[in-house]
């Protein structure tokens, strides 16, 4: 078996007074969605920004791609940091520049790159992801929410990156936009071959993309596996966030559920 993508090891996490994490350990395979959930202050985004290398445990270690975060030289964390993309909750678009500038920023800070390939990666990227050419000189005010996010996506991706952090994917979005950026995050994991993980609350979204579920309560990992694996455990937050869904958490209807969405995503590009 290959060495995971990223490790969380025994972290304790201890922000001034308050113990976020204790004795807490997991790991994210190659290829697969990984989706944590839990209520509100259960350390969701602390965890995240862990794996970003944003926040250093207390105790224990996080590992990124082989290397263990907090024990490597500055230059090092950029260079694993070029490996990953994250796709903010509120897309984080800096509001003076235009689309194009937006998306081209990682790509101008890695130097070395031309301009003409510049221009030729953004406007792939923004293909793939959707958008028309015309959108390039935008600026973000002139977005719907559905545009913001796949702007965030394709500057998350801009790299092509092994591995993909989403902070809320959906948040904000209509259920008609979100159901669209679902289907184009699995586009895009699929054809990238993409490791995900993602912070969500919303039950959808993870019918549709998730392989396994991590849920985060108590300061530690009360539940890791499949929705079907998860939604039998006996907990107050997992009976309460699943509460109307176990039923569709078995792996039969699972399967039906995102056939039925591919499906979808097809005849939607087809019309």
């Amino acid at each position: 078996m290959s060495e995971p993508v990223i490790e969380v090891r025994n972290v304790t996490t201890v922000l001034g007074r308050a113990t976020i994490h204790r004795d807490l350990s997991l790991s994210v395979n190659a290829n697969e969605v990984l989706a944590i959930i839990g209520g509100s202050g259960s350390g969701k985004t602390t965890l995240l920004r862990l794996m970003l290398g944003l926040e250093r445990p207390t105790a224990g270690e996080v590992r990124i791609l082989g290397q263990v975060l907090g024990e490597c030289a500055h230059s090092e964390l950029d260079r694993v940091r070029h490996r990953w993309g994250v796709l903010f909750q509120q897309g984080a678009l800096f509001s003076s520049l235009t689309v194009f500038d937006n998306v081209a920023l990682p790509l101008r800070e890695l130097g070395g790159v031309s301009k003409e390939m510049i221009t030729r990666l953004v406007m792939r990227k923004l293909a793939q992801v959707g958008l028309a050419g015309g959108d390039a000189l935008k600026l973000p005010a002139e977005l719907s929410g559905g545009m913001i996010k796949r702007v965030s996506l394709a500057r998350a991706l801009i790299l092509d990156p092994q591995l993909l952090f989403l902070d809320e994917p959906t948040a904000g979005l209509d259920p008609a936009s979100s159901k669209k950026f679902v289907q184009l995050i699995e586009a895009m994991r699929a054809e990238m071959k993409l490791t995900v993980v993602m912070i969500t609350h919303d039950v959808d979204t993870l019918f549709a993309l998730v392989d396994r579920v991590a849920v985060l309560a108590d300061k530690h990992l009360v539940a890791l596996g499949t929705l079907g694996e998860v939604v039998r455990q006996q907990h107050p937050f997992i009976n309460t966030f699943f509460l109307g869904h176990a039923d569709r958490c078995a792996e039969e209807n699972l399967r039906h559920y995102r056939v039925e969405l591919s499906t979808a995503s097809l005849l939607e590009q087809e019309m």
